[in-house]
């Protein structure tokens, strides 16, 4: 399927590894022009593709959002995929003040932040398509580790919802994507660790992890490519009339009606 994206210009957050980079890499083969945003630039990725700035900033979100656009132009369509946790585990107890920040400045305020520069350029332009990556954690959190995590992709699938209201009537479009467990550089680390610690091996270790969230009734976590598939689809005009919508990549993890 031709999803027409050859010319579109393109900026992902958290485009230099997991989610991210598979997106990136899957705009750019579409013929898209694509940059992303990172603290640092890994080896093998192209300078041009890489703006150097730290999204967990006002000022880097700001500094990045007027780059992305020098570079592209204007920009067509935003990618927010920037988040994860590093939250110790224990419960809520174990999280104070710092990490309940670390966490929203990770996973909330990036996607706000440059919605905020970008947004009112596409409503000039009566055209425009945001794309905020939420989690499936938003509605099953781990109350041992991910208390903090779930709270701040729930209220950022709650602020899309809004913005996709108010923006709909003015040509652009915002939608969500919520992964479940995805197969990211991120959770084999994790696989690995739990399998080590459980004498078992790596497969033994995405058991482990797929206990953990009830089961997967697909047998298996996603894969980023298959997410950057679902993200490529939506930011295209064969989802012309897509717009305020949430759609949930699990393989079933969640069960719905």
């Amino acid at each position: 399927m031709d999803l027409g994206l050859q010319h579109t210009r393109v900026f992902v957050t958290g485009g230099t590894k997991g989610i991210g980079r598979a997106a990136v890499e899957l705009f750019l083969d579409l013929g898209a022009s694509v940059v992303t945003a990172a603290r640092h630039r890994p080896d093998k990725m192209h300078p041009e593709h890489v703006i150097t700035a730290d999204l967990t900033t006002n000022e880097g979100c700001r500094l990045a959002a007027e780059s992305a656009r020098e570079r592209l132009g204007h920009i067509d369509v935003v990618v927010h995929v920037l988040g994860g946790s590093s939250s110790p585990g224990g419960g809520f107890t174990a999280l104070g003040e710092d990490e309940w920040r670390q966490e929203l400045d990770l996973n909330l305020f990036p996607a706000v932040r440059l919605d905020r520069h970008l947004v009112p350029h596409m409503v000039a332009r009566g055209s425009g398509v945001v794309i905020h990556v939420t989690s499936i954690q938003r509605a099953l959190p781990l109350p041992e580790s991910t208390t903090a995590y779930a709270a701040a992709k729930a209220a950022l699938s709650t602020y899309s919802k809004s913005l996709s209201k108010e923006l709909a009537p003015q040509g652009v479009r915002v939608v969500r994507v919520s992964p479940g467990w995805v197969e990211t550089e991120a959770s084999v680390a994790l696989a690995e660790r739990l399998a080590e610690e459980a004498g078992t091996d790596y497969e033994g270790g995405k058991e482990i992890i797929m206990q953990s969230l009830g089961g997967i009734p697909l047998g298996r976590p996603s894969s980023p490519g298959e997410v950057a598939n679902l993200i490529a689809f939506l930011a295209s005009s064969r989802a012309a009339s897509i717009t305020g919508s949430e759609f949930v990549v699990d393989g079933g993890t969640i069960p719905v009606a």
